[in-house]
């Protein structure tokens, strides 16, 4: 059994955090004992940790909880799990596409800048943007 300093550590979250994921039920039955200290055991740090891994692949803590859900059963869970996850792949194309225009944007003023002799095409670009409807 861990405590939740202990947890911290081995997770590197926050006492915040692991307190904020048991109340909107991502941690559930979280022992405690005689005082109400919270004891964690291994289960809990593996949840912790699939939530984390779950995290860096950006899916939300709605996501996450419905993952959650599906691991207890994944088999069952197959199709659903498969739609998630393709759901997101198409978000992240859809944010890669995003940032490769932005990159490209900003490649441009970079160098519309650099071959100004006056004023700021940076600045003026996004001027410009800001006063657009």
């Amino acid at each position: 059994m861990y405590k939740i300093g202990d947890v911290t550590k081995l997770t590197d979250l926050s006492v915040d955090t692991l307190r904020y994921y048991e109340k909107i039920g991502l941690l559930v039955n979280i022992a405690r004992n005689a005082s109400g200290v919270r004891q964690y055991d291994e289960k809990d740090i593996s949840r912790l940790k699939f939530i984390k891994r779950a995290q860096t692949m950006n899916f939300s803590l709605d996501e996450i909880k419905k993952l959650l859900t599906m691991r207890e059963n994944p088999q069952h869970a197959k199709v659903s799990v498969r739609q998630l996850t393709a759901d997101k792949l198409n978000e992240v194309e859809k944010q890669i596409t995003e940032l490769a225009t932005l990159q490209n944007e900003l490649t441009l003023l970079l160098n519309l800048c650099r071959g100004s002799e006056d004023g700021c095409p940076i600045i003026e670009d996004i001027d410009t943007d800001k006063k657009s409807p």
